[in-house]
């Protein structure tokens, strides 16, 4: 049976063939994914579809207010927590028309 010290060596040195197998594998997968984008004329809209230039990710916009309350003039869009001035009141009496 293997003293302690040993397992540890061996611990440490199989750690670094994990790394050095895990970079050649890496390597490989980009080098065969750069190989594909080119063979078929790819584009990164195409492999990320959800995705815009400078790697940001395509936001749908701000939505329009869909309550009002009377007494400030606040709006709310009808999603995430309700604010306290319609919470527990039916809604239909500060939707926008």
């Amino acid at each position: 049976m293997a003293s302690y010290k040993e397992l540890l060596q061996k611990q440490k040195e199989l750690a670094v063939q994990v790394e050095e197998a895990r970079k050649r594998e890496i390597a490989d997968a980009v080098h065969k994914a750069r190989e594909l984008v080119v063979e078929y004329g790819l584009t990164a809209q195409d492999v990320f579809p959800g995705r815009r230039r400078g790697g940001k990710t395509a936001s749908t916009g701000k939505v329009a207010p869909k309550y009002r309350d009377p007494a400030t003039g606040v709006t709310w869009t009808g999603r995430g927590k309700p604010p306290r001035w319609i919470e527990g009141k039916d809604r239909s009496a500060f939707a926008i028309a």
